[in-house]
């Protein structure tokens, strides 16, 4: 189920947060057109970045780090999307891994409260069952074959 649900991992940071990138957009300059492309992966990192300070009451520090991790994993989605653009089932496999690795890392940063915090709205908003709820009741036709 893990394997099922890590490519939602970086949902958020491929959508950001229309909020905070509109925050992030008005202090930002933005460079001529040949940068436009690392001014995306930049923008949407500190969106991102900015996003979570704010919800996880993040330290100047754990920011930083925080910026750091959000701006490393969306550089390596986006060259994994070129590398990758006629290839969806390795893209995913890759976007899998960096998700993984974005959220080890993010673990290493946060306290232990924080990333608890993180990891219950990163769920509510891609709708991913919580564990508890995943030791509820199954849904019809998937119970155990001996309890019906």
């Amino acid at each position: 189920m893990l394997i099922k649900h890590s490519i939602f991992l970086l949902l958020p940071l491929l959508a950001g947060s229309s909020l905070a990138s509109a925050q992030v957009a008005s202090t930002i300059k933005k460079p001529a057109a040949a940068g436009a492309a690392a001014t995306s992966v930049e923008d949407r990192a500190n969106a991102l970045t900015t996003n979570m300070a704010q919800a996880l009451g993040l330290t100047p520090a754990q920011a930083e780090k925080v910026r750091v991790i959000n701006t490393n994993s969306v550089r390596n989605v986006e060259a994994a999307r070129q590398r990758f653009r006629q290839d969806p089932t390795k893209l995913r496999g890759y976007i899998e891994d960096i998700g993984l690795a974005r959220l080890e890392q993010l673990k290493e940063v946060l306290t232990p409260a924080q990333f608890t915090r993180y990891q219950r709205k990163r769920e509510e908003k891609m709708g991913i069952p919580t564990s508890q709820g995943a030791q509820g009741t199954p849904p019809p036709g998937l119970g155990r074959p001996d309890s019906e």
